[in-house]
Formats: structure tokens, sequence, C-alpha cells
């Protein structure tokens, strides 16, 4: 198997070669060539120091030069460029206490995380180099430590979270000992920062196949640490018309929503939507209900994307999808109905509340129908430009205070009485109309 080289990769060892430096191609686009995927996103090691990478290329940026690693900017492109190294204690379960450069090609890739991760291609003679054996557990599709799995999550418990990456990403099953080794070591991920976790989270729920890491998350006990409130709902019966327990439910709703190709939103507020109903449950015979499991759900997933330091957007959408999942169309609602729905759902999240719809129905059902989610959004872009906010009324608080009111609590009842009318009927959102309706509702008031 011989690994194609771009012309650029050729003129970019060259340089190397010119000093009498060796220069190989490391980490995923060798394992994802062996793979049959395309992978342009190249890495490279060499036994050149970081002063001497620096002093071949006029453009370097030192981006992790502690850790032995520049950025070369040649021929527009960027190549991240790692000298030969070899690691001492991690202390932390996070960071290497010393770093010891210019070892061998075989040294450095026994540092690695897993197999099919130390591949390495020699430059320019486009040679695999495998000195791990992961070719092999490429062809049985497994995930494994190089060496010791115990060793290699003490190093940086990181990895573990990576394993359920990899095989959420590549369809690849966890060797046991691997396996083994993270249930024992499941606790140490609590060194890890936030950040880093929801990083790989997020890698997770974008892939082709996040069930399958979300399930080694359950199994190796990860989701026990990092999110406990979706590991509490593991064996949460339903029953009616339910025919799994809440976590295999979200699973389902959540390859629904992959095949649908929904967006990482959507797909995290499929692993979230039923994530309150443990704690709102109650046994009612033939089923157990769930009451207001959508609003206490809405402020644990708050809470869950809080702690992984999601950024605002995010979590301010996906808390919504969970609060709005529970509703029913019918031809039978009003245009009114359609308008509060929009204004409840957040007119910016309303197409993805109704994907999320979607893939919840078919995930209680086995199948969905695409009917009145379409006649709902046919009607829902008639309507898009009609107001759905107190800030779209006609008449704001200036006007109310030239009325002669005060500024003050009785100023939002007015506004979202109004608002009520202008939902029912578009055609009152005017200063002239509002002001009538805002009168009688002020007598009626003042009794």
């Amino acid at each position: 198997m011989i690994f194609p080289i771009p012309r650029v990769l050729n003129d970019f060892s060259s340089e190397f070669a010119k000093k009498g430096f060796h220069l190989f191609v490391v980490g995923g686009a060798v394992r994802d060539f062996c793979l049959g995927k395309k992978n342009n996103d190249f890495d490279f090691a060499t036994d050149a120091s970081p002063d001497d990478v620096i002093s071949l290329f006029p453009k370097v940026i030192p981006s992790g030069i502690k850790h032995g690693t520049v950025t070369v900017l040649f021929k527009g492109w960027q190549f991240e460029v790692t000298t030969f190294r070899s690691e001492g204690n991690y202390s932390d379960s996070r960071h290497p206490d010393s770093v010891t450069f210019g070892v061998s090609l075989e040294e450095d890739l026994k540092r690695r995380d897993f197999t099919i991760n130390a591949l390495a291609v020699s430059l320019p003679d486009s040679k695999i180099i495998d000195l791990n054996e992961g070719i092999p557990d490429l062809d049985k599709r497994v995930i494994r430590c190089i060496g010791n799995p115990e060793e290699r999550f003490s190093e940086d418990a990181l990895r573990m979270m990576r394993a359920c990456r990899f095989s959420a990403q590549l369809d690849f099953s966890i060797d046991q000992d691997t396996l083994k080794a993270m249930k024992k070591m499941c606790n140490n991920i609590s060194n890890v920062s936030a950040e880093r976790i929801q990083e790989e989270f997020t890698r997770i729920l974008d892939s082709g196949n996040p069930e399958a890491g979300l399930i080694c998350m359950a199994e190796s006990g990860l989701m026990k640490i990092i999110i406990p409130e979706l590991y509490s709902t593991i064996g949460v019966e339903q029953k009616g018309l339910h025919h799994e327990d809440v976590f295999n439910h979200s699973l389902s709703t959540l390859r629904f929503a992959v095949k649908r190709k929904f967006d990482q939103n959507v797909r995290m507020a499929a692993v979230f939507h039923d994530i309150g109903k443990p704690s709102c449950m109650a046994d009612n015979g033939q089923r157990n209900t769930f009451h207001n499991h959508e609003n206490v759900g809405a402020e644990i997933t708050r809470k869950i994307l809080k702690r992984l330091k999601y950024s605002n957007a995010v979590i301010d959408k996906v808390t919504s999808l969970v609060k709005n999942h529970m509703f029913n169309y019918s031809s039978q609602w009003t245009d009114g109905a359609v308008r509060r729905f929009i204004l409840r759902c957040n007119k910016s999240y309303v197409f993805d509340q109704l994907c999320l719809r979607l893939a919840d129905e078919y995930a209680i059902c086995g199948s969905c129908s695409n009917t009145a989610i379409e006649e709902l959004t046919d009607r829902i872009e008639k309507l898009e430009t009609t107001s759905f906010t107190v800030n779209d009324l006609a008449l704001n608080g200036q006007d109310l205070m030239k009325m002669g009111l005060k500024p003050g609590p009785v100023f939002s009842q007015i506004k979202e009485f109004l608002l009520e009318q202008v939902l029912d009927r578009p055609e009152l959102n005017t200063k002239e109309e509002l002001a009538k309706i805002a009168g009688k509702f002020i007598s009626h008031i003042e009794g």
C-alpha cells in the first residue's frame, strides 16, 4: 500500500532532506487513507528540532513550541510539524511533567493514544510504517490503546473520550482491554477541563454514528461522571406507546436526526429532550406519566450545557427546543394558534423545532408522516412577516404615557393583552386601533 504524496509534500520534505533531516506524515491522514477516506489535514513528525525547523523556512509560527510543535507556512499551506519526542509522567492526568526531544520515530509513535493513530508515512518514498499493529486493528475495526491502556489513560484522561469519539466517527468497537481500563479509570475524566470534554462531545454528535459514542460513554462510566442526568435515564421505562426506556428512546430520536442530516443543535436536543422524565415520573398503571417533563428537562439541559461551557447561543437554542418539543399540530389550529406557536418556540428556532418533533415521533412510532409538519411549515412561511412580540406592536410605552399612564407593571399587562389581540387579528396592529383597545383595557382594570 503506497500513500499518495501530493507535490507540495514532496517539495516540503525536500527542504528537510537538504539539511539531512527526516520527515514523516503521521496521524489521521494516514489512518483515513488506509480506510479509503480523504483527509488533506497533514501533520508531520521529524527528527529536526523546533529551532532547526524554524531555520529551514521563512514563515514559521511557534504554535506549541514548548511541546516541540511549530506551524510552517509553505506555498499556501499550514503544516504542523512536531519534533520526535518522549514524555515523562503525567501527574495531573492532562500534561506531561517533562518532554524529551530527539528520540526515534519508534519512541515517538509509542507515546500516541491508539494503534490506529500511530501510523506514519516516510517522505518522499511514500512507505507506510506500522510499528504498533494499527493496520490489523483498522481491518478488525477496533480501537485499541498502544501498550498498557491504563498507562495511556493515566497520561491523558481525555483519551477515554477520544475513544468514544473515534467509535462514533469510524463506527469501530472498543477493544475489551481498552474498555476495561476506561471503566476502571473513568473518574479521572474529572481532571480534564470542561472545554476539552465539550469539544469531544460535540464531535461525537457531529459524527456519522453519534449513538455509538454515547453508548461507549455509558458503558465506560464516563457518562455517569460527565452527564449524570443523561445516565439516569437508562432503564427508566415509559410504557404506553413507547417501546423503549428513556435513554434508548433518546438514541432513536438522535438516529433519525442523523439520518435526516439535522444540525448539531437538533441532535443535541434529541439527546436531551426527555432528560427531565426521571424527575417527573409517576406510575399510572398501564403507562408511566411524566407531567411537565419538558420544562424540567429544559432547566436540566441548561445546567448541563453551562457546565460544559457551551456558548450562550447554543444553550438558549437547545434549551428552547427541549422546552417546546411537546406539541401536536392539527389542521384545526387557527392562524392565531400558529402565531402563538412561533412566539413560544422563538421565530428563529421554529424550523429546528419541527425537525425535533419529526425525530421524536419517529422514535415513538417507528415511522412518521411529513404531511402535518409540511402543512404547518407552509402556514408558518405564509405568516412569517406577521408581528410576533410586544416589541413589534405599533403602540409603545411612550404612547401609553401620552394616554396618562405611569410606567410600571401595568405596561406589561397592557402590552401582553394587545399582543394577544394582534396574534389573532394582525390588522389591528396600528397605533389608532391599539390605542382604542388599550383604552378599554385600562377602563376595565380601573373598574
